[in-house]
């Protein structure tokens, strides 16, 4: 740190991203990127676009907005584009929260909440989930402060009901309630057409996970069209051209194969619920999940030294170190090849205790 950052930042905690080790080849299972490559069409266009690199890209993203529009639902004014659902995210807590108007999220989720909520000095409180890492709904209705709920959750992979959405959403008709849907494709249920009766939800979306598209950082909001005016004042000050012309055409094509990447989705469901059979009968603890990932627990051993073996066998996982999921390891579904060498190599390791 330097002398010269200023007072306000000395105390944040940056967001800590997932490993991308770079000494040997591993099999990646830590950061909930697809196993699956973008389809042909959106390498083509990604491609043809690099030759007009030399150009602005379109700051209202005209063919994705519409695209996308089409695809979910929604009025073109109600969805904006952004670098990633971590800028859309960004911007909801810029434009929406301050000393008068607080966040809460739980207490286990999301990493980058309470970073967002500090670096715009935002005061904001944790709800701890219930034992089971569920979220008890009581918590948040009618508690009117902003709230931003990931569903399915991170890293629990649980998810609420749309009835449950609904309540928390229906309850806190004066302030905005966030529903970052990053994980949504893989078997919970969107709130999005709940936009059209709510003029205080934003629902957040990523193309990162289901779409192929981490590397590319496309992300969306969708909200009535006085939220998206509201987000888009601040995208509008701060960077217009948040969206490369690359990345552009990635999402565009993405949308027109979407059935590509919706057939992908089924196959990490088949290899998720494949692999938490095969942990459950080897004792592990593991919640229901609706993402393309498991939380999953051993009483056999430690999730630190369950992942720092893995590691030592060329299996990458998540494991976080805060008190209440530090025996738990977050374990990214991918081919069911990756799946079955991640079980054999667990296995192998369970034999040893």
């Amino acid at each position: 740190m330097s002398r010269f950052l200023s007072r306000k930042y000395e105390s944040l905690v940056a967001y800590t991203p997932g490993e991308q080790p770079k000494e040997m080849k591993y099999v990646k299972l830590n950061t909930n990127e697809s196993p699956f490559p973008p389809s042909p069409s959106v390498i083509t266009a990604v491609t043809n676009e690099a030759s007009r690199l030399q150009l602005y890209s379109d700051p209202e993203c005209t063919d994705l907005v519409s695209a996308s529009a089409a695809l979910f639902g929604v009025k073109t004014d109600e969805i904006l584009m952004t670098n990633g659902s971590d800028e859309i995210l960004n911007f909801a807590f810029m434009a929406f929260c301050d000393s008068e108007h607080p966040i809460v999220f739980p207490d286990i989720t999301y990493g980058f909440y309470s970073v967002f909520a500090q670096l715009n000095s935002v005061p904001y409180e944790q709800i701890p989930l219930k034992e089971d890492f569920t979220i008890d709904v009581d918590d948040y209705c009618g508690i009117n402060k902003n709230i931003v709920i990931a569903n399915p959750n991170a890293p629990t992979g649980i998810a609420l009901s749309l009835h449950q959405v609904e309540r928390i959403v229906r309850t806190n008709p004066d302030n905005v309630v966030i529903i970052d849907e990053a994980y949504v494709d893989f078997g919970a249920e969107s709130a999005i057409n709940f936009v059209k009766k709510y003029d205080n939800l934003l629902v957040t979306g990523t193309f990162s996970k289901s779409r192929s598209l981490a590397g590319a950082r496309l992300g969306f909001g969708i909200a009535n069209s006085a939220l998206i005016s509201d987000l888009n004042k601040i995208k509008y000050s701060t960077n217009p051209y948040n969206v490369n012309r690359m990345t552009m055409a990635a999402g565009y094509n993405a949308i027109k194969d979407n059935e590509y990447y919706m057939d992908n989705c089924k196959r990490i469901i088949v290899n998720r619920e494949w692999t938490k059979n095969e942990l459950l009968a080897l004792g592990f603890t593991v919640p229901d999940s609706k993402a393309n990932f498991l939380f999953v627990k051993s009483d056999r051993i430690s999730g630190e030294e369950l992942y720092k073996k893995l590691k030592q066998r060329g299996v990458l996982i998540r494991h976080f170190s805060s008190d209440r999921i530090k025996d738990y390891n977050r374990i990214t579904i991918g081919t069911l090849q990756q799946m079955e060498i991640f079980i054999s190599k667990v296995k192998e390791i369970l034999k040893e205790t």
